[in-house]
């Protein structure tokens, strides 16, 4: 296997992607064909709530019993929604099962802050210093690392990072297309890898937390339930991208020449850097969030701090930090909206307090489809808690697996590949989670398999098919971009290109998952492996 500065070996030929692009673009197109057959998000979940008011119906009176965390039996009976009582409940409720779906609220108040800061220019003169102002020979490992860390603000991820990884490998004389690859496979396949907590850590925690209360009301998930992990995750994505880029698919794609490119791509306008204003007002504004996360730590660092609690004698450690977990999505809104705010105020994108407002006001707009989304989302999940569907599918579930003799590590890798499937088809995280969390978490914490675990292979079977999926939201400005530098480059470029980061980011992560499981680590804090129910 030749290096990246090799230019001959017969690997590195031009024509390897053209033999790849017949049976890959055919196969992802035939896939392609049948996601574009499903709904829209919004769609989907009316027709779940659909169904679930129809099966309800049909099931209605069937009971099971199950075993509470104090250790006493419980019935659970599915209850009809279309009787005149189930009715009347669906009018009566439809408002708060909106307002209640739980990741609204913290989705909302988190974007709030991501918005400023990004609309403000804070966060991609960030991404673009982080990736300019290190050494060649780790320009790489770097375009990987920022790309898993830009999940923090997803959009500037794939509109900032992704374009400015083929800018920056064109400026060093590598193939442009493969900065490109890195970038895209930090982003998009590293999406669950981050060394910060991101708005999909409150979203994930809420859903998979309101699942898991339908079989322990007193069970607690927290917004860095699997932070741990998600950190050992950061460098394990940004280690085999690196690995991935330098001896599968920089060799692959060969010698670039620039007159491959389109004729819209502009090479001075290409190289644009930071300037130096942008520069200062960027090292301003993160001393001010420097001084934040100190001030943030303080407000749980001593007895009698504000976000502290009071714990009794017995009671679990991590308990001192509720109100701080409980508070995280606010902390995190204040971290990315005051520096953003300030980033904004130095370079003159905010002249004074209305322009902020209209970039929260930006912000919200383009929250718009998920909060359609949420309102039907809300309905299902309202829908499957208050008719008992939930519990007796779990209850019903765990049967069948015990009668499969399937638990621990291949129950776990079995729900991994479900996960990493449905991703083909349903593209948004959340989406996914919101209707997969009530059967799954309940289901295998029967299982004895505890819900941050579930929530965890949930997103490493997410993450690794982001990149390989035709229904990814961003596949086709993906595409526009690559074609900037080759104007042949189409989907089945792009899949040849990123197959074997999909492939590998797989193996390693379930790698990883198997040794974090056997090795019996805290996903979090607090946040066990395994579940222990009293009586189960």
């Amino acid at each position: 296997m030749s290096t990246p500065d090799s230019t001959e070996s017969e690997s590195s030929s031009p024509t390897s992607l053209d033999a790849a692009d017949g049976w890959v673009a055919n196969t992802l197109q035939r896939l392609a064909d049948v996601g574009n057959r499903l709904p829209d998000p919004m769609t989907f979940f009316v027709l779940l709530a659909g169904g679930v008011v129809a099966i309800s119906a049909i099931f209605a009176g069937t009971s099971v019993e199950m075993a509470t965390s104090g250790g006493e039996a419980e019935t659970h009976t599915v209850v009809s929604l279309l009787t005149a009582d189930g009715i009347r409940w669906m009018f009566m409720h439809a408002i708060d099962n909106f307002v209640g779906f739980a990741p609204l609220g913290p989705v909302l108040v988190v974007m709030l802050g991501i918005g400023i800061a990004e609309r403000s220019g804070y966060i991609t003169i960030g991404l673009r210093m982080l990736v300019e102002s290190v050494p060649t020979q780790w320009i790489t490992a770097t375009l990987v690392f920022a790309g898993a860390m830009s999940s923090m603000a997803a959009d500037a991820g794939y509109v900032v990072l992704v374009p400015l990884g083929a800018v920056l490998f064109m400026g060093i004389d590598r193939h442009p297309l493969a900065g490109l690859a890195a970038a895209f496979a930090g982003v998009s396949g590293g999406f669950s890898a981050n060394l910060l907590i991101t708005g999909l850590d409150p979203m994930l925690a809420r859903l998979t937390d309101q699942a898991a209360q339908t079989i322990d009301a007193g069970y607690s998930v927290n917004a860095v339930c699997n932070y741990y992990f998600m950190v050992v995750s950061t460098f394990l994505v940004t280690t085999v991208g690196t690995a991935v880029t330098s001896y599968i698919v920089e060799p692959m794609l060969g010698e670039w020449s620039p007159e491959e490119a389109s004729e819209e791509l502009d090479m001075d306008d290409e190289r644009e850097s930071p300037s130096d204003e942008q520069r200062r007002a960027f090292w301003v504004a993160s001393s001010v969030a420097l001084v934040l996360v100190t001030a943030s730590s303080l407000l749980v660092a001593f007895p009698g701090a504000p976000l502290r609690d009071s714990i009794g004698s017995g009671e679990p450690t991590v308990n001192m930090f509720a109100s701080f977990f409980e508070s995280i999505e606010v902390i995190i809104m204040l971290l990315f909206m005051v520096p953003g705010v300030v980033y904004g105020a130095l370079v003159g994108k905010i002249e004074d307090d209305g322009d902020v407002a209209e970039m929260a006001g930006e912000s919200m707009s383009s929250m718009g489809v998920y909060i359609a989304l949420a309102f039907a989302a809300g309905q299902f999940v309202a829908y499957f808690e208050h008719t008992n569907l939930g519990v007796v599918t779990a209850v019903r579930g765990a049967e069948l697996l015990e009668s499969m003799n399937l638990e621990g590590i291949p129950l776990l890798l079995a729900f991994l590949v479900v996960s990493a499937l449905m991703n083909l088809f349903v593209g948004s995280a959340s989406a996914k989670w919101a209707f997969m969390a009530p059967i799954f978490v309940p289901m295998m914490m029967m299982m004895g398999i505890a819900p941050e675990a579930v929530q965890v292979t949930y997103r490493v079977g997410d993450s690794i098919t982001n990149i390989v999926t035709p229904l990814m939201p961003y596949l086709p400005i993906i595409i526009v971009f690559a074609q900037k530098y080759d104007r042949n480059a189409g989907l089945g470029t792009l899949i040849a290109m990123m197959m074997p980061y999909s492939i590998a980011f797989g193996i390693a992560w379930t790698l990883l998952l198997i040794v974090w499981m056997w090795m019996g680590f805290p996903l979090g804090p607090g946040a066990a492996f395994f579940y222990e129910a009293g009586g189960m």
